[in-house]
């Protein structure tokens, strides 16, 4: 594979062309000719002397689900900080696409470039409607005229019908953010987190703290998602991890031990060893 190329314009190129409708991938400025939308060669990240990230290398394609496990300090968390900007590397490169170099872009840049990341724990506005959250999280200019003298139009508001049905949040509309159950709470902060109309999308645990029905319907979230956004999905329930990889990376002291579909995976030895045999 071609690593990605250089390039000085890159914020600029972040901002280019606009997005589509909900359900295809938006692909504002991002070159994924090559294939890849995600590139990680040789990254490295060390916090007081301990190396969270030891030459990570790691390649995601454009539109794949992937899953990314390993035991506690793997460095599955850094690396998702990585991507996002909130941590420079000590050594390094990220790329999104081939031009984009998101080690020099703030952590705003690459939200609005279209990388966007779902924490482990859920985070809404709980005196608020989901309706009113999913409003609220519209890619919409944000500045303080604009916002009050916002009105959805008919695409915004088919949006927003889209994702809560995706979410299965359709019937919860008019509900109290605040009222609603974990794992709802999990669902409107994806759906809030689409309606960003993000190009990749991480997942941090989605399932952590879920009824298992509640886990089930977000395995069937995640694969209605694949395809149209590159989905990275950080979980350590592997039942749910089998429901929903196609591709499964094992990290392991901060690089990649093993990677593959997820009963390759699951029959490394090293894996059952560090990990599985747990």
């Amino acid at each position: 594979m071609s690593p990605p190329a250089s390039a000085s314009d890159n914020t600029a190129r972040a901002g280019e062309g606009s997005a589509q409708a909900f359900g295809h991938l938006v692909t504002p400025g991002v070159d994924v000719s090559h294939g890849p939308i995600l590139y990680l060669e040789g990254v490295t990240v060390s916090f007081d002397g301990f190396r969270a990230l030891n030459d990570l290398s790691l390649t995601l394609d454009d539109g794949e689900l992937r899953c990314i496990i390993g035991p506690n300090g793997a460095g599955k968390t850094t690396m998702m900080d990585v991507i996002t900007g909130k941590t420079r590397p000590d050594t390094g490169r990220v790329f999104f696409g081939q031009t984009i170099d998101l080690t020099r872009l703030a952590e705003s840049q690459i939200a609005q470039a279209g990388i966007g990341r779902k924490f482990q724990r859920p985070t809404v506005f709980e005196t608020m409607t989901v309706f009113e959250n999913m409003e609220l999280a519209l890619k919409t200019d944000k500045r303080g005229w604009a916002s009050l003298r916002a009105t959805l139009d008919s695409e915004q508001l088919g949006r927003i019908e889209s994702i809560l049905e995706m979410t299965n949040l359709r019937g919860e509309v008019d509900r109290i953010a605040g009222t609603l159950s974990h794992g709802q709470k999990q669902w409107l902060e994806i759906g809030m987190l689409l309606s960003q109309e993000p190009r990749v999308v991480l997942l941090d645990e989605p399932v952590a703290g879920m009824t298992d029905a509640e886990t089930d319907k977000t395995a069937e979230l995640c694969l209605q998602l694949e395809k149209k956004h590159t989905v990275v999905v950080v979980e350590h329930d592997m039942e749910f991890v089998a429901k929903i990889a196609r591709k499964v990376t094992v990290l392991c002291e901060g690089s990649v031990l093993a990677e593959g579909a997820m009963d390759v995976v699951r029959n490394d030895p090293r894996v059952i060893e560090v990990y599985l045999g747990r």
